[in-house]
């Protein structure tokens, strides 16, 4: 049986670790913010590398993904659902006609004020949940597919992307 000790050690450790992870999220966040800041209309028209992927679809497809976290996590409806379509289903170059980049600019800004806000308001435990994509039998069986977990995903997911973009400023 744990001691008083241990479980206050164990609460400590838990806030720790979800510390790290909202660290890393707004680390990743903010250096996507200030690419995208540095980034003109016209090199996010551009390709990363030939025959890739456009600044503009990355943009757009980086606020789908965020938009779809807030359902995920419990922070209600997406906001943008109908960049889904455009920007995760669909491969950037299929012709389909994408918003101009001064509105995903403002997307963007918009959803990550709105995730910020409902990240940083989950309280320690709300973080070891489950999220919505998966069946409480699921979650029974493999509780690590938390909110803490998608979370983590999503900024490696985030890195990822803004190694691409990194492509397109100019030397």
């Amino acid at each position: 049986m744990k001691n008083q000790d241990e479980t206050i050690s164990a609460a400590a450790d838990r806030e720790l670790f979800i510390k790290m992870a909202i660290l890393a999220w707004q680390t990743y966040n903010g250096r996507m913010n200030t690419l995208f800041e540095k980034l003109s209309d016209e090199q996010l028209l551009s390709e990363v590398a030939p025959g890739r992927n456009t600044g503009i679809y990355l943009l757009g497809h980086m606020i789908a993904i965020g938009d779809a976290m807030r359902p995920l996590l419990g922070f209600g409806e997406k906001i943008y659902p109908e960049l889904w379509k455009i920007f995760v289903e669909t491969p950037d170059h299929s012709g389909q006609k994408m918003p101009a980049v001064a509105t995903l600019r403002k997307n963007w800004e918009d959803i990550n004020i709105d995730l910020t806000n409902h990240i940083n308001g989950l309280q320690p435990d709300e973080w070891f949940n489950k999220h919505s994509a998966v069946s409480e039998e699921d979650f029974a069986r493999e509780p690590y597919r938390n909110k803490l977990n998608l979370l983590m995903n999503r900024t490696n997911h985030l890195s990822y992307h803004l190694g691409q973009l990194a492509f397109l400023q100019k030397n």
